[in-house]
């Protein structure tokens, strides 16, 4: 037995030395600070989204005065040659024009319907509705005749003429104080 407790004794001394243990591991970065990391990251994901959204959405037009839309498209129609699509579309600037300016009554309506409501309307006058009314029953004999007319009717000319008589029929309304509502 002594022998073996000897080779016991010297096993144990011929073993290395351990070091002694580490200590404990700290936490890693991600396990410190992962979930505000993740949280900052969206935050700012969501800001550039909203900054670049900002941006590029489409600015607010201002609404264009119907006089202003009506000069226009009057003006951009004055080299044109005149034939049954001018004329509609002059015709029917006009009537834009005059539902908006004169606060009528907007919607689909025929020649006849339309010149009917322009006669009654006290805001135009006599005057410049009868001119209006027989502008309108002109285009609409010309647009729908057979033949091509022989004379033109220079309908762009005339019908800026009578925008132009608008206009000041609508600011004679409002010196007077009885403005017209666009």
């Amino acid at each position: 037995m002594a022998c073996c407790l000897s080779a016991a004794a010297q096993s144990s001394d011929d073993a290395p030395k351990l070091n002694p243990p580490y200590a404990e591991l700290p936490p890693t970065f991600w396990e410190q600070h992962g979930s505000l990391v993740v949280i900052g990251s969206v935050l700012v994901v969501l800001v550039v989204a909203l900054v670049v959204w900002l941006a590029l959405r489409p600015k607010p037009v201002p609404p264009v005065p119907p006089e202003t839309r009506a000069r226009l498209a009057l003006e951009a129609l004055a080299g044109r040659g005149e034939g049954g699509a001018l004329l509609s579309e002059v015709s029917q600037i006009l009537r834009r024009y005059f539902v908006a300016a004169f606060g009528l009554s907007a919607g689909e309506l025929t020649t006849t319907e339309f010149c009917r409501l322009v006669g009654g309307n006290e805001a135009l006058g006599v005057e410049l509705s009868s001119a209006l009314v027989k502008f309108l029953e002109i285009c609409d004999v010309k647009k729908f005749a057979p033949a091509p007319p022989a004379a033109p009717l220079n309908a762009v000319a005339q019908a800026l003429e009578l925008f132009e008589r608008a206009e000041a029929r609508r600011a004679q309304l409002t010196t007077a104080g009885k403005g017209v509502s666009p």
